[in-house]
């Protein structure tokens, strides 16, 4: 009854229904490269502190290579029978190397062998996902620096509310994108920890060097306690909640993309092979992709609030509750570097009706609050002015006209201080280049901070 590593403590074999339930094989398999990566380090230092020989090692990581190749060749064999990567690794290299693979589990337990490997497949993964956040946001910039004379309506509410550049709307996505970027590498702190050598949970009686496995690894921190080590899955959760609010903002994007290219709006049109059609309606041309996108946000939300509730009330140290951590974890990490991929590739072809954005301006009162700046200007108290203002937008949306459209005659009725030249301050470029304080939508400004932006990315 040895069939399995831990199989001498048991008389019965294992039922194939429980062989089914508990097996994670489809889901770890992704693992096996840093399973056995982490299994040469901790073979290396086992030979390092003399706990098997030189001769023993050598001939383990040969074995772990093989099986390694085997794998990438698709000639590797999964059996549900032996639950996860891990074993079936152990039981290769035990057909491969004979009983010395035996040796290759002295000083370590499937709870820290397995968190290592989650470690290492999260750091390498983050890594990915920070270079391609990068490649998007230079694809911003792009797309800004293209469109620093665009001019659109900025919304609140969804109601038109002044008017901006598009290089100013899309350099706030480029902030959100830069703040998701920095989230990301803070939390590479958390997951670069080396948790190999706490064991089952108590850490182990023989006389292993962790510094020298850590450095093997290129882990810069070693874990601190042995009980943390098997049962943080801290680190998990900080990705899954940091990939939870980088997908805010693709939702937030693709829901704009999505408003845009309706016939409502016809700002922009995406580009065919960005887009799908209708099975019935031969004039459709759909927004799947943002609408897809906006979508699996709420895919990526619940595998934050699963890992979470997985782990809400769980005793230390380890529980096999955790083995359902790689299904969130796999999942938003692929959901996630599809999103950075198709964005980047998506946002370069977006075709802008420059003519249709700037039209929107025109139309809605969105130089109300410039007029109201012009009179406190002129002393009037803001609050005074706004009522001021106020009422000749009433009076001009009962005549069918904008504010710019009233005649001096008329606006003087509002205010005696209105003169000739409050026509120049309500025209839509100076509305924009007026805004000159930091951050604003000038176009001085803006292109100050694209400069800023693509040094910063060694553009």
């Amino acid at each position: 009854m040895s069939e399995k590593p831990w199989g001498g403590r048991f008389s019965e074999k294992t039922d194939r229904i429980v062989e089914s339930f508990t097996s994670s094989i489809n889901i770890d398999k992704r693992l096996y490269p840093y399973d056995i990566e982490g299994s040469i380090a901790h073979c290396k230092m086992l030979a390092e502190v003399s706990i098997i020989t030189e001769e023993e090692a050598s001939s383990l990581i040969q074995g772990l290579e093989k099986i390694r190749r085997e794998i990438e060749r698709g000639k590797f064999q999964f059996d549900d029978s032996l639950e996860d990567i891990h074993m079936h690794i152990e039981s290769t290299l035990l057909q491969n190397v004979g009983k010395v693979a035996q040796k290759l589990h002295t000083a370590r337990s499937r709870n820290d062998q397995v968190v290592l490997d989650v470690r290492m497949y999260l750091k390498n993964e983050t890594l990915k996902i920070m270079h391609g956040l990068a490649k998007l946001k230079k694809v911003i910039l792009a797309f800004a620096r293209d469109h620093v004379d665009t001019i659109l309506p900025g919304y609140t509410h969804l109601q038109r509310a002044q008017p901006v550049l598009l290089a100013h709307h899309m350099m706030a996505y480029y902030e959100m994108f830069l703040r998701d970027s920095e989230r990301f590498g803070d939390s590479l702190k958390r997951i670069n920890v080396m948790p190999l050598g706490s064991a089952a949970l108590a850490g182990t009686t023989y006389p292993i060097d962790r510094a020298y496995t850590a450095k093997l690894l290129d882990f810069p921190e070693i874990s601190r306690n042995s009980i943390d080590s098997v049962s943080d899955r801290d680190f998990i959760i900080e990705f899954l909640s940091t990939a939870s609010i980088c997908m805010v903002h693709f939702s937030r994007l693709s829901e704009e993309l999505i408003l845009w290219s309706s016939s409502e709006f016809g700002f922009i049109e995406l580009p065919d092979s960005f887009a799908t059609g209708s099975s019935i309606m031969p004039q459709k041309k759909n927004p799947d992709v943002p609408e897809l996108i906006r979508g699996k946000t709420g895919i990526v939300f619940g595998n934050l609030m699963a890992l979470l509730s997985i782990m809400k009330s769980l005793p230390l140290a380890y529980n096999r509750d955790m083995q359902e951590d790689k299904r969130p974890l796999f999942d938003t990490v692929d959901i996630l570097t599809a999103c950075i991929t198709i964005c980047a590739a998506m946002i370069p072809k977006l075709k802008i009706n420059k003519e249709a954005m700037r039209m929107a301006t025109c139309k809605g009162f969105l130089n109300a609050t410039d007029m109201a700046d012009y009179l406190v200007i002129r002393g009037i108290p803001f609050r005074q002015a706004h009522d001021c203002v106020g009422k000749a937008v009433i009076y001009a949306k009962d005549n069918n006209k904008e504010l710019h459209e009233l005649t001096l005659k008329e606006l003087k009725t509002f205010s005696s201080l209105i003169k000739k030249d409050v026509f120049n301050i309500l025209k839509t470029e100076q509305m924009i280049n007026r805004r000159k304080s930091f951050g604003g939508t000038a176009k001085e400004n803006v292109m100050a901070a694209i400069k800023e932006a693509e040094k910063n990315l060694e553009i």
